[in-house]
């Protein structure tokens, strides 16, 4: 047994993973992203592949590797290669390492959280849309445009309306308010996507494996994740109903996510609206306002070990 994580070690999440991984006592290795110019990849495909990869302080037997936490930010970011430029050898040489191992982790039969093939669905949210309304979830109006008349006319049609990235960059989400009027005409050169604004309470939803983990959220901003400390919001570990966590597991399973964070919203009527499903959640966040044992599932799930009660240190509160 041999877990591969591959990205920067400041990554929140994949830090998490690595410490639990390191208290299990299962054998793991993290692939640092910011070596990737002394990083060498060797692939030979036939009836198996199999393959390794020679770093500075490991050689990784990648026929050894039963576990994969991808976590890799954009190689092509990284000072060294900015600053080398595209038509640098150093430029040349993060993209074949790159395009090397994201290769092997569609092809490798170890199990791998997540596949990019599975992850593809978030470049764009209105795809992705269409995919969450086969489970029952409800979906808000949504239409991405480059018409400032068009939003106009479904701003009319809607009242409140919410506007954010039609990709999986993460933006701020905020409401369509009277003094945005003269910066729609912008939309003329960027598609954006504009969505009927749903009143309810915020949860965020992990699904580890077949395990679930729920956190309810109480918040006046647009967007919880931006409120501030002043208006820092409330975040606590629930229980779903179950036809609803049922539905959550079975998303994230038909759309092939071993992991996955899921943006649910109850209205007041008892609907339930899905957001989106995010296929490498920063699930840290939430680990630290509730205790859930999130990362210790990711790595007994990448180990194939059984997850620990979540009743042990969860802070909880009945809704």
């Amino acid at each position: 047994m041999l877990i591969l994580l591959w990205g920067l070690p400041g990554d929140s999440p994949l830090a998490a993973v690595q410490k639990e991984l390191q208290n299990l006592g299962i054998p793991h290795v993290l692939l640092n992203q910011r070596e990737i110019l002394e990083t060498e990849v060797k692939l030979s495909v036939g009836e198996k592949i199999t393959g390794e990869i020679c770093t500075p302080t490991h050689k990784i037997d990648l026929s050894a590797v039963t576990g994969v936490y991808l976590r890799p930010h954009d190689s092509f970011r990284l000072p060294e290669i900015i600053e080398a430029g595209p038509d640098s050898y150093a430029w040349q040489h993060a993209s074949a390492v790159d395009n090397a191992l994201l290769s092997w982790v569609e092809m490798t039969p170890a199990l791998v959280l997540n596949r990019l093939s599975a992850m593809a669905a978030n470049n764009s949210k209105p795809y992705q849309l269409q995919q969450i309304c086969k489970f029952g979830f409800q979906v808000p109006d949504t239409l991405v445009t480059t018409t400032p008349n068009a939003v106009h006319e479904f701003w009319q049609d809607n009242g409140s309306v919410i506007y954010k990235s039609v990709s999986s960059t993460r933006s701020k989400v905020s409401q369509l308010r009277p003094e945005h009027t003269e910066r729609l005409a912008n939309v003329v050169s960027c598609p954006t996507q504009f969505q009927q604004y749903i009143p309810g309470r915020d949860y965020r939803v992990h699904v580890v494996g077949g395990d679930v983990f729920t956190c309810a959220i109480s918040s006046a901003a647009d967007d919880y994740r931006y409120a501030g400390v002043a208006n820092a919001p409330e975040i606590f570990s629930c229980r779903l109903p179950e036809d609803i966590e049922n539905k959550c597991r079975a998303m994230a399973a038909e759309m092939e996510l071993s992991l996955a964070g899921i943006d649910l919203r109850e209205t007041p009527e008892g609907e339930w609206y899905c957001f989106e499903v995010n296929p490498s959640p920063g699930f840290t966040y939430y680990q630290q306002e509730t205790n859930q044992p999130i990362s210790n599932a990711i790595a007994r799930l990448l180990a194939s070990l059984k997850v620990k009660s979540q009743k042990s240190k969860v802070k909880s509160k009945i809704l």
